[in-house]
């Protein structure tokens, strides 16, 4: 009966006198009214950043949705909008890793599919607490799930570290992968180098400065501007400290191997530092990926041998005209200086016990260097109106589940809200971390839209275009996948022209101009 009503209506207002064209308008208008059913029927989840972290939780809470959704009462069907302040995608896989891994672009390919994907709408260039706030988000979507990065430096706090020539490793990392607001320009001019750090993170520091600038390129997205600077750079000599012995580094094998194939560079280490009593020996053979970052370890040491011993040559038997120092048991103390400009780095030498735990010997050595940069950790950005765990780097969340709170000691949980990847745990872990964390924070996810009102569905606003009015209404445009996929083409394009598989914009401009073309 109501068909016939509606038939009625629509031939009384309009004037059909064609049955069969009013029946197709009917046809026309129930379907319509089915998808809006059907789209506010969905879950809808915010996600706040596009990196790693935030894609694979993307990814991981529509397979795990479909798979458990029906048996929890929720459906199988979710809409996932990510934000990205950036104009682009990928996060820490574009800008936080050095550009010559040759694993990146295989997890970059891997993120794209994901993305690739209807359920997943891409938001790059809005950012969070700027142009969408947690009010905004919260009345539109049924949970917010925080996957920021991080860009800042934990501060070095020892005396000196304010003198001219001491760099933050985060801000080089930025120059060399083309981050958007990073440096242009990099001050490359020392001639002796020390970096600090026992991590990938300052392995890929080091590298680079070590690095030869053709090479690179070719192999390699970087721009223009990081190939002149490599190219003119005068490092020739460079010292690597790691406070902890050689079981405590933690260096990931594939970093080590891209260490001991760097053309023109000389590995130089001290034997000493290999001495391990038969305690440290056992504890590192109980851990398989510490077991094989110390055999490799041992296998730099013969390598760096057979390199004294040919003549001081590269790993291919080539002279060399760069020297790589590697200093396990070594922490910098000061940063000497003269006027107002690095001279030296003052080291201690330490012994490490079986147990990990660090001791200082009194045992002082002056390096002369004439540029510091350390790599000593990050800090996880902030989220405006979110607690911060000051301690921890992180997002303050119950016991490390992800799920936020309102302080970082003894808060209460706040509904809605979760952490993943470096905003739940702190700048600790590789990529594939942020796997096994999406899983366990989207299994606490669904477990608490389970429990919720009406399957979950709590948001005031299910209308799937209010976002995109919203942000309108702010002048805020927001590039999307397809967006995207303008801008790597046109990386791709400009690379083929110099015979390399991609070259990176890096002005925010011309990203925006790229992707919103028609």
């Amino acid at each position: 009966m109501r068909n016939v009503r509606k038939h009625t209506e629509i031939r009384g207002k309009q004037g059909y006198r064609d049955s069969a064209a009013c029946d197709n308008l009917l046809r026309v208008t129930e379907s319509s009214n089915t998808a809006t059913n059907a789209t506010a029927n969905e879950l809808r989840i915010a996600v706040i950043g596009a990196g790693p972290a935030g894609v694979y939780s993307s990814d991981i809470f529509l397979r795990q949705l479909k798979k458990l959704g029906e048996e929890l009462g929720l459906g199988t069907k979710a809409r996932i909008d990510l934000f990205e302040k950036l104009p682009v995608p990928f996060g820490l896989v574009r800008y936080g890793v050095a550009p010559d891994h040759p694993s990146i672009k295989f997890i970059a390919s891997a993120l794209e599919k994901t993305l690739d994907n209807p359920d997943i709408h891409l938001y790059c260039d809005v950012e969070f607490g700027k142009d969408v706030t947690l009010d905004d988000l919260l009345a539109r979507y049924d949970a917010v799930l925080f996957a920021t990065g991080a860009v800042k430096d934990k501060p070095l706090r020892i005396p000196g570290a304010d003198l001219d020539g001491v760099y933050g490793a985060a801000k080089f990392v930025e120059w060399y992968d083309g981050y958007p607001t990073g440096a242009r320009e990099w001050p490359l001019e020392a001639e002796n180098v020390a970096v600090i750090g026992g991590g990938n993170v300052a392995m890929d520091v080091a590298r680079e400065l070590m690095r030869n600038a053709d090479d690179l390129k070719a192999k390699t997205d970087i721009p223009d501007n990081v190939y002149e600077g490599i190219r003119n750079n005068k490092a020739k000599v460079l010292h690597l400290f790691i406070r902890r012995g050689v079981a405590q580094a933690k260096f990931s094998v594939q970093e080590l191997r891209e260490m001991e194939k760097l053309p023109g560079v000389q590995l130089i280490i001290n034997e000493d530092d290999f001495e391990l009593d038969d305690d440290t020996i056992e504890v590192a053979g109980k851990d398989k990926l510490t077991r094989q970052m110390v055999e490799e370890l041992f296998a730099i040491r013969e390598m760096a041998e057979d390199m004294e011993d040919d003549g001081d040559v590269d790993y291919e038997g080539n002279p060399a005209d760069r020297k790589y120092y590697v200093h396990f048991n070594s922490a910098p103390t000061e940063i000497v200086g003269e006027d107002g400009k690095v001279k030296a780095i003052r080291v201690e030498r330490t012994e490490t016990g079986a147990d990990g735990v660090m001791h200082r010997t009194g045992e002082f050595t002056d390096y002369p260097v004439e540029a510091v940069y350390h790599a000593i950790g990050y800090q996880p950005a902030e989220a405006p109106g979110i607690a911060y765990d000051d301690h921890g780097a992180h997002l303050a969340n119950a016991n490390g589940d992800g799920r936020i709170t309102t302080e970082a000691e003894g808060g209460e949980v706040r509904e809605r809200l979760y952490a993943t990847g470096w905003a739940k745990r702190g700048p600790v872990g590789l990529i594939g971390s942020t796997k096994s964390d999406a899983l366990a924070i989207v299994t606490n996810m669904l477990e608490d839209l389970a429990k919720a009102a009406e399957g979950g569905r709590v948001a005031a606003d299910r209308d799937p275009e209010s976002i995109d009015r919203l942000l309108a209404e702010r002048g805020v445009k927001p590039i999307d996948f397809a967006g995207w996929k303008k801008v790597d083409a046109f990386e791709r394009a400009e690379g083929a022209k110099e015979g390399r598989e991609h070259k990176k914009v890096i002005e925010p401009a011309q990203m925006r101009e790229l992707a919103h073309a028609e």
